[in-house]
């Protein structure tokens, strides 16, 4: 049976992220991928220019075109900026009795604002109890905690177990962000910790890496893996995909990671 993953997220007309960057991961870890669009953004490798917001019920249209007739068997939510969208969206997953995995995208890249502040609080109470997983990077891992962003482990470790209250079942911080040679992930489901460390890859092609990370967790679900394997397996394809980014030349800033790069 053909694996399906979906992902609802918003559009990224450079490619590099959100929709794009999801679909391109799913078909390069060998899964057929649907989308729900939330949102349309004009973007390049060197910002958001512009971002407009789809209608609750155009939302609403696609997860039930979707879901009344594929398989989905896994969800990845990605930019959602409105709390009307996130309502729609929470509304959608319990009506077919989904969990998903979420990407709290806040913040892009390139610094840019992606979520309004009010929707913050939709995210914390609807989204994130129907999240499997959920994937913050430090600074997101603040918002959602109310803390300073993380300088340790430690304080990954409580920002984590702060998030797991929400309801989520798992949560991975992701460490990227912290100096140093190594780029250490924290993974706690509330009784596990697991810390992940990677070699910090010396690229500026580092655009959707958290939309790729997300996305292939996601994949990962879908074909059938556990949970900490699909973490597991997600951060080595991040990794080999940030590896060979350097040889990809797109735009003038932060280009896209390289999600096929087994191939070309």
């Amino acid at each position: 049976m053909t694996a399906i993953a979906l992902t609802i997220a918003g559009s990224d007309s450079g490619g590099g992220a959100g929709i794009q960057a999801d679909l391109k991961t799913f078909s390069a870890l060998g899964v057929y991928g649907a989308s729900v669009i939330t949102a349309v953004t004009a973007q390049n490798t060197k910002g958001v220019t512009a971002v407009a917001d789809l209608s609750p019920e155009i939302v609403t249209a696609q997860i039930d075109a979707v879901f009344s007739d594929l398989n989905i068997a896994a969800v990845k939510i990605g930019m959602v900026s409105r709390q009307e969208t996130i309502a729609a969206i929470a509304a959608g997953l319990r009506r077919f009795g989904k969990q998903a995995v979420v990407d709290p995208v806040m913040v892009a890249t390139s610094g840019d604002r992606l979520l309004r502040p009010d929707a913050v609080a939709a995210l914390v109470d609807e989204l994130l109890p129907l999240a499997l997983v959920t994937t913050p990077n430090l600074p997101e891992a603040a918002l959602l905690t109310g803390r300073s962003i993380a300088e340790d482990e430690t304080e990954m470790a409580r920002q984590a177990e702060a998030i797991l209250k929400t309801g989520a079942r798992s949560v991975l911080v992701k460490g990227g962000h912290r100096q140093g040679s190594e780029a250490t992930d924290l993974f706690s489901d509330g009784n596990t910790i697991v810390h992940l460390p990677a070699a910090r890859i010396d690229t500026s092609n580092d655009h959707g890496t958290g939309c790729t990370l997300s996305a292939a967790i996601a994949a990962g679900l879908a074909l059938g893996r556990s949970l900490v394997d699909a973490v597991l397996e997600a951060k080595a394809y991040l990794h080999a995909a940030l590896s060979a980014a350097n040889t990809l030349s797109v735009g003038e800033g932060r280009g896209p990671v390289h999600h096929f790069h087994r191939w070309w």
